[in-house]
């Protein structure tokens, strides 16, 4: 509903027309690979792929869309994670209508779009002398191990994994187990938890 009401105010903006919609991460890199908007608006947390990986893969795919995340989370090391993959926006879900609308225009004519709750803090934190960035494990786990754990954040066993991702159970075992070890976590509903914490899972 949500989206609906979004894709509908979009529509009736002018200059602005949407060509996709869609409520998944997979769908939303194949249609915007299909498809190579301008801008793709793009959450954050999304099942099945998160908006940080959808990011980075489409920003390789499609040199010329630019992305605007949203995301309820404000804090450093989202936005950073965000940015980092090649996002040129990023927008807080609390935000009003006419902001998105400014950032869908700022991103398409080439410049960067933050929201101003988080504009401080980034900026801050870049240029306080001392202050390290990237400094999460979470950087340290590749883009397949991110994958990999978020379909068991969500629920899924080895083979299922196996299958959405089209590698063997086996391969899955080694990747969990590597994540397990960068990120010094002992089980499955650690490493739910912290999937939960990093903002790739919404369970």
């Amino acid at each position: 509903m949500v989206r609906e009401g979004i894709v509908a105010l979009l529509d009736a903006a002018d200059g602005i027309e949407v060509v996709a919609q869609c409520g998944s991460g997979r769908e939303a890199l194949a249609l915007a690979v299909e498809l190579e908007p301008d801008v793709a608006v793009v959450d954050v947390v999304m099942p099945g792929l998160n908006g940080i990986d959808v990011t980075r893969q489409l920003r390789s795919a499609v040199e010329g869309t630019r992305v605007i995340a949203l995301s309820m989370h404000g804090e450093r090391h989202y936005v950073e994670a965000v940015l980092r993959a090649g996002a040129s926006g990023y927008l807080l879900k609390g935000s009003g209508f006419d902001e998105l609308v400014r950032a869908i225009r700022a991103v398409a004519a080439g410049y960067v779009f933050l929201s101003p709750e988080v504009t401080a803090e980034v900026v801050a934190a870049y240029v306080a002398p001392g202050v390290a960035t990237g400094g999460s494990s979470f950087h340290t786990l590749t883009p397949r191990e991110r994958e990999v754990l978020q379909l068991i954040a969500e629920g899924l066993a080895s083979r299922e994994v196996a299958v959405r991702l089209g590698i063997s159970p086996k391969t899955v075992d080694s990747h969990r187990a590597r994540i397990m070890k960068k990120l010094d976590l002992c089980s499955i509903a650690d490493l739910t938890r912290y999937a939960i914490r990093q903002g790739l899972s919404p369970l």
